[in-house]
C-alpha cells in the first residue's frame, strides 16, 4: 500500500510531493494501531510513552523510515539521539534493512556525547577552545584535579580528588558553569568547590581539553549565548527523535529544548516507569512535564506488550501503581494463561541461594510442570552486587555454569582480591605475590623504587618479601614516612599470623581485624566515589562467607579450588546481574531474590532521597518483574546476617503491592516468621507459632532450627502498620524480666495496652508488642 491512498485530498500538491506520497510503505503494515499513530504523527511535539516490551525501537525506527520515505526530511536533516553506541548502531541497522539500502548519510544519528563532539569541534572557538581539543578520560581528570588541590594547599586525603570530580560532574549534568552554581551548593567540598571548579575549567582551556561533562555543557553554552548558531541548527534539524527520554539529565534536556525551540518537531520515546538512574543525574521530571514544555503535544501510549504473560504484567502493574509521580498506562497482552508470579520466603540468604540453585536444575530438566529451559534462558537479578556472592558460591559448589553481567565475578573483584591477599599473608607469610599486591594498598608511601629495594634485598638474602622488608628496615634502606608505614605492616602481619588458631579470636574476628587495622576498610570509607559503598558491602559479604568454614586456611583453599575448577566452555550459563544492569534485557525465566525492606527498597536510597528515592526503587522493581517473559519468581529471607549479627527481616513493602490473584505462594506454612500481603493465608499460623512459647520445645521447632543450619532464627518482627490495642490488659507488670528473640533479655519499664517499653540489656530501650516477648521464666532454653 502507499502512504497516501486518498489522492483527492492531495489535489493541488506539487508533483514531487504526490510522487513521494505514492511510495509503498510496507513498514507500516507490521505496526499495531498505537505504534502506527505514533509513527504517522510527524508534525509537532510527540511523546511516545512506551511501556516495557511494547516495541518502542520498532516504532522509533519506523518513524525515521517514514520521514525519509515520504520526503519530509533528508538523512542529514534528522537528529536522532540515543544513550549508548549499541542502541545507535542497532537503530542504524534496522533503518537500513527497512529501507533496503545503506544509510551512511545519517551523520546525526548517535549518542548525546558523539553528536556534541561534532558540534563542539565546529564551534570550539566560541568557548575559547581549538577544534583539535583533547577529551580527558577519568584518570587524566583526577590527575589534573589533584594538581589543583595540592596547589591550593588542601589535604587531599581528607578531601579526595574523586569527591571533587563527582561534585563537578554533578554540576555539569545540571548545566551549571562555575558562575551559575547556586548558593545552596556553595558549601560543597569544604566551601572550596566552586573556586576549584573555576580553576579547573581555566586549566582545561589552557590545555585545550575537555572532559565528558563539558561536551554537553559547552554546546548548551554556545546555543544560549549565540542565537545565530542555534538558529542555524534549528533550521538544519527539521526533525528530532530522542530514545530513553526518561534518562535525560538537565543538560541534555536543555540541549534538546533549545534545538526544538523553533519548529518543535520533536518526538521523545520513553517510559516514566523505567526511570532508574537518578543516582547518575537522570531526571524523571523531564518526561513527566513534556506536555507542559511543549503545549499541544500529542501523547501516544504504547501499552500492548509482546514480551511477558498477563500474570507478569499484572504483577508489575500492581507494584508501579504505588507511585504518584507517573503519567500512567496499563500494559496488556493478547497472550493468555501462563505461570503466575511465584513468591517464596526462606529462612536465610543461604537457603534462598540453595533453593534457587535446585529450582534452576529442576527447570532445566522440565520437572516443574513447564517446558524445559536452558541455562541461557534464566537470570538472577539482585538489588546490590554483594548479593551475588551467595549464588556464585552455591553454583560453583554444585557445578552450575553462570556468568556475571555488568561486572566481574565476586571473587574477581578488586576489593575482594585485595582482602584475600591480606588473608593469604596471614596464613602464609611466604606468599610474595600477595605481599606485592597489598604492600602499598592502601597508600603507605612505598613507591616503585621502595618496592624494588624490598625485592632486591629479599633475593640477595634468599628470603621472602616480608623478611626482605624486615632486613631493609634494620639496615635503614628505607627512611621517612614509608619506613614507618612498612614497619607497622610487617609487625601487624606478624601479630595477625600468631592469632590464627587462637582460642580467644575466631577466624571471622581475625578477618575483620585485618581489614580494619590494615587501613583497608578505612580507605574505602574515605573514598567518595559512587562505587565505594558497594565495595564496602562486598567486603562485609566476604567476611560473612567465612562463617561456613572452621578457619581462614580452609576458606582460602575453598576459594582457590572453586576458582581453579571454573572454566569457560562456551556452553549455556545462568546470568547473574544487578537490576540496573538488566534494563533493556529479557529472559524467559527471572529470579528476583532479596525482596526485603532495607535491602529492596534500599534503605540508603530512602534515607538520602525520601519519597523520590522510594519511587525510584519501585520503578526498579517494575523493571525487574518486566524482564521476565514466562516465569518470574520473587523471594525473600526471614533472617540475614547484617554487620555480623543475625537479624529478622521484613518482607519488602513491594510484595504487599502484588495483586494476590496473579501470585502463587510457594512458601510452605511455618517456614517463615513473618506475614506478607500476598501470602496472608499462612500469616495467622506463623504468628500463632511465634506467640506460643511452647513451640520452641516442639520437634517441629527443632527441625526448623536444623533446617536453618542451627542458627538462631529470629521471632517475627511486628507486622508493618501494627495496630496497638490500648484497651488490652497486659499479663505483664512494670519490672518484669522478659525475653525477645532478637533483642535478648530486658526489663519492662512502661506498659500501654499491649505495647511494652523494654530496656534490653544489650539492645537498649525498645518498644515492642507484648505477644512478641515472653516471660523469662517461660523460656525453654
Amino acid at each position: 500500500m502507499s502512504s497516501f491512498d486518498d489522492q483527492d485530498a492531495f489535489e493541488g500538491a506539487a508533483l514531487s510531493a504526490r510522487a513521494m506520497a505514492a511510495r509503498p510503505t510496507p513498514y507500516l503494515d507490521d505496526l499495531n494501531p498505537a505504534q502506527r499513530e505514533a509513527v504517522e504523527a510527524l508534525d509537532g511535539p510527540v511523546l511516545m510513552l512506551a511501556g516495557a516490551g511494547t516495541g518502542k525501537t520498532k516504532a522509533l525506527t519506523s518513524r525515521i523510515v517514514h520521514l525519509l520515505n515520504t520526503g519530509r526530511a533528508r538523512p542529514n536533516e534528522i537528529l536522532s539521539v540515543t544513550f549508548t553506541n549499541k542502541a545507535a548502531k542497532e537503530m542504524k541497522t534496522r533503518v537500513g534493512k527497512m529501507l533496503g539500502q545503506s544509510i551512511e548519510g545519517m551523520p546525526w544519528l548517535g549518542t548525546f556525547h558523539a553528536i556534541c563532539v561534532k558540534l563542539l569541534r565546529r564551534h570550539a572557538e566560541l568557548v575559547d577552545l581549538k577544534s583539535n581539543f583533547t577529551i580527558l578520560d577519568t584518570d587524566d581528570q583526577i590527575r589534573l584535579l589533584k594538581q589543583l588541590i595540592n596547589a591550593n594547599n588542601i589535604d587531599e586525603k581528607r578531601w579526595p580528588a574523586r569527591q571533587l570530580a563527582g561534585i563537578i560532574d554533578h554540576w555539569k549534568n545540571r548545566a551549571w558553569t562555575p558562575e551559575k552554581v547556586p548558593s545552596a551548593e556553595a558549601s560543597a567540598y569544604n566551601n572550596r568547590g566552586t573556586e576549584l571548579y573555576d580553576q579547573y575549567q581555566a586549566r582545561l582551556r589552557e590545555l585545550n581539553a575537555v572532559d565528558f561533562g563539558d561536551l554537553l555543557l559547552h554546546v548548551v553554552t554556545i546555543f544560549q549565548t549565540h542565537e545565530d548558531v542555534l538558529a542555524q541548527y534549528q533550521r538544519w534539524f527539521k526533525y528530532i527523535l530522542v530514545d530513553e527520554y526518561q534518562d535525560t539529565n538537565v543538560a541534555q534536556y536543555l540541549w534538546l529544548r533549545l534545538l526544538a525551540g523553533g519548529h518543535k518537531n520533536i518526538c521523545c520515546v520513553g517510559d516514566d516507569d523505567q526511570s532508574i538512574y537518578g543516582w547518575r543525574g537522570a531526571e524523571v521530571g523531564n518526561i513527566l512535564r513534556f506536555e507542559k514544555d511543549f503545549p499541544g503535544a500529542k501523547v501516544v501510549r504504547l501499552e500492548q506488550n509482546y514480551r511477558s504473560t498477563e500474570h507478569i504484567l499484572a504483577a508489575a502493574g500492581g507494584v508501579i501503581r504505588g507511585n504518584e509521580g507517573r503519567l500512567g498506562k496499563e500494559l496488556w497482552t493478547e497472550a493468555t494463561g501462563g505461570e503466575k508470579v511465584r513468591l517464596i520466603g526462606h529462612w536465610d540468604g543461604e537457603e534462598e541461594a540453595r533453593w534457587i540453585g535446585e529450582e534452576i536444575e529442576a527447570m532445566q530438566g522440565g520437572t516443574r510442570g513447564m517446558r524445559a529451559f536452558s541455562a541461557d534462558d534464566m537470570a538472577i537479578l539482585v538489588r546490590a552486587s554483594h548479593q551475588m556472592r551467595a549464588f556464585e558460591d552455591r553454583f560453583l559448589t554444585i557445578g552450575l555454569p553462570y556468568r556475571v553481567i555488568g561486572g566481574p565475578r565476586f571473587y574477581e573483584r578488586m576489593e575482594i582480591r585485595d582482602a584475600m591477599a591480606y588473608f593469604r599473608l596471614v596464613v602464609s607469610p611466604a606468599d610474595d605475590l600477595a605481599f606485592e599486591r597489598i604492600v602499598n594498598t592502601p597508600k603507605r608511601g612505598l613507591g616503585d623504587k621502595a618496592q624494588q629495594k624490598i625485592q632486591m634485598t629479599a633475593r640477595a638474602n634468599g628470603v621472602n618479601l616480608i623478611e626482605g622488608a624486615r632486613i631493609l628496615l634494620t639496615e635503614g634502606g628505607i627512611t621517612g614516612k614509608g619506613a614507618g608505614q612498612l614497619r607497622a605492616l610487617v609487625e601487624n602481619l606478624d601479630r595477625w599470623g600468631k592469632m590464627t588458631g587462637h582460642a580467644d579470636v575466631s577466624h571471622i574476628e581475625l578477618a575483620e581485624m585485618v581489614l580494619d587495622e590494615s587501613g583497608y576498610t578505612a580507605m574505602w570509607q574515605n573514598d567518595k566515589t559512587p562505587e565505594a559503598p558497594g565495595r564496602l558491602e562486598n567486603l562485609k559479604e566476604l567476611v560473612k562467607a567465612l562463617e561456613n568454614f572452621d578457619n581462614l586456611q580452609g576458606f582460602l583453599e575453598h576459594v582457590s579450588l572453586i576458582m581453579d575448577n571454573e572454566t569457560d566452555d562456551g556452553g549455556a550459563k545462568v546470568s547473574i546481574m544487578t537490576l540496573h544492569a538488566a534494563k533493556g534485557l529479557e529472559f524467559p525465566v527471572v529470579f528476583l531474590p532479596g525482596w526485603e525492606d532495607g535491602l529492596f527498597p534500599s534503605q540508603r536510597s530512602m534515607d538520602e532521597s525520601g519519597l523520590k528515592g522510594l519511587e525510584e526503587e519501585r520503578r526498579l522493581a517494575y523493571v525487574g518483574i518486566t524482564r521476565a517473559e514466562e516465569v518470574c519468581t520473587i523471594s525473600f529471607a526471614g533472617n540475614r546476617r547484617v554487620f555480623g549479627q543475625w537479624q529478622s527481616q521484613l518482607p519488602s513493602r513491594f510484595i504487599d503491592e502484588l495483586p494476590e490473584e496473579h501470585v502463587e505462594v510457594l512458601t510452605p506454612p511455618g517456614l517463615y516468621g513473618g506475614g506478607f500481603g500476598a501470602a496472608a493465608q499462612v500469616e495467622s499460623t506463623i504468628h500463632q507459632r511465634a506467640a506460643d512459647a511452647n513451640v520452641y520445645n516442639s520437634p517441629g521447632w527443632k527441625r526448623m532450627q536444623a533446617r536453618a543450619g542451627q542458627r538462631p532464627v529470629s521471632q517475627p518482627r511486628e507486622a508493618r502498620n501494627q495496630v496497638i490495642d490500648l484497651d488490652a490488659v497486659s499479663r505483664y507488670t512494670v519490672g518484669d524480666r522478659v525475653f525477645h528473640q532478637k533483642f535478648g533479655y530486658g526489663a519492662i519499664t512502661a506498659i500501654e495496652g499491649d505495647k511494652l517499653d523494654v530496656d534490653f540489656e544489650k539492645a537498649g530501650p525498645k518498644k515492642v508488642v507484648a505477644k512478641f516477648v515472653m516471660s523469662s521464666e517461660d523460656i525453654p532454653f
